[in-house]
């Protein structure tokens, strides 16, 4: 295919730096040629925010210029900045899997090379390519969940949480941050666009509001007793990989506001997730390993109360898929919005 001409947008900066645009770069990204390893194919996946291409070995993501109302990557310099980001925050999960940080280069001579020496028109994320079949969606997919394995990850996770620097943070403060929340999503889940039902939205954010209000002393003193820590922001089943010792990838690197979380509140949301695929006991299994090993023991109102919260949090994320403009499979998201407002039903109402 032929290159297209250097286009030469002005950045955020204020300085003209030539770009040859987003969808040459993936076009470039797609071919094997483009990898020192000689791939022999190339798997490309799309994201809201990146593209991702898979070599037999290795996986490379690329991020979008984008711009939403949590993040901007429309500036080149921010794009390296959270790749950056994402190398040193998901070393801590996964000290193996985050290579490091390489260019897209653009020479006159060379056209566009990844590691070249021509000018850095990206940045990309090296990461080592992880087996499918480790991955814990898989294997609750197919029904086999090695459970010492899955030990093995809540023992990960329970010294991450003991061993980080705890994050200050007032009761009072603690507590607005989810009467925020519950608020924000009882907007964008009553957006006529979206279909979903009124009254069940109304019900379970009346029910967490009233959470919030009347067991603040519950909630608050997770704060006060310096549970928050900078978390890992998106615990979900594929984002677990199996393997001897567990890797868990794909930190929420892009704010650190909502990495900064209780460890209750996340093993929460990946007890979630899991329920969510079918595979309810294994969150209770990882947030008791978190028990024995920290000696926290977390009420079981505070985490029906995260499950119910963060599943209308991903059901707001589904919703959201159809505000763009090229929607993949437009059915598909409002089903999966109710499948997660009415896990939030099942549990707020053990709140009520």
């Amino acid at each position: 295919m032929q290159q297209r001409a250097m286009e030469r947008p002005r950045n955020l900066s204020g300085t003209d730096k030539p770009d040859p645009g987003i969808e040459v770069k993936v076009e470039f990204l797609r071919r094997p040629a483009a990898y020192a390893e000689a791939a022999g194919h190339v798997d490309v996946v799309e994201t809201h925010m990146s593209w991702v291409f898979l070599t037999d070995r290795f996986a490379y993501k690329l991020k979008k210029p984008v711009r939403y109302e949590f993040l901007d990557f429309r500036e080149l310099a921010a794009r390296r900045r959270n790749c950056e980001a994402e190398i040193r925050l998901n070393r801590r999960l996964a000290p193996t899997v985050y290579l490091g940080v390489l260019p897209l280069t653009f020479g006159r001579s060379e056209g566009l090379r990844l590691d070249g020496s021509g000018e850095a028109v990206d940045w990309l994320v090296k990461m080592r390519r992880l087996p499918r079949e480790e991955m814990l969606d898989r294997a609750i997919a197919e029904g086999e969940i090695p459970r010492a394995r899955l030990r093995n990850v809540g023992l990960l996770l329970a010294s991450f949480y003991r061993d980080a620097a705890r994050v200050t943070m007032t009761a009072a403060a603690y507590c607005r941050r989810f009467a925020a929340g519950i608020a924000e999503n009882r907007r964008h889940l009553q957006e006529p666009a979206y279909g979903l039902p009124t009254a069940l939205v109304e019900r379970v954010c009346d029910l967490q509001a009233r959470f919030v209000a009347s067991r603040s002393q519950v909630l608050g003193r997770r704060a006060e007793d310096c549970h928050i820590v900078e978390a890992h922001g998106d615990l979900r089943p594929e984002h677990i990989c199996l393997e001897d010792p567990p890797e868990i990838i794909d930190c929420l690197e892009f704010n650190r506001d909502l990495r900064l979380l209780d460890p209750a509140d996340e093993l929460a949301f990946l007890a979630l997730e899991c329920e969510r695929l079918g595979a309810a006991p294994l969150g209770p299994l990882v947030l008791g390993v978190y028990r024995e090993v920290t000696g926290d023991s977390p009420a079981a109102e505070l985490v029906a109360f995260y499950k119910s919260y963060r599943a209308c949090v991903r059901a707001k994320i589904a919703a959201w898929h159809l505000r763009d403009r090229e929607v993949r499979e437009p059915a598909k998201w409002p089903a999966v919005a109710r499948t997660y407002l009415d896990l939030a039903r099942s549990y707020a109402a053990r709140l009520d």
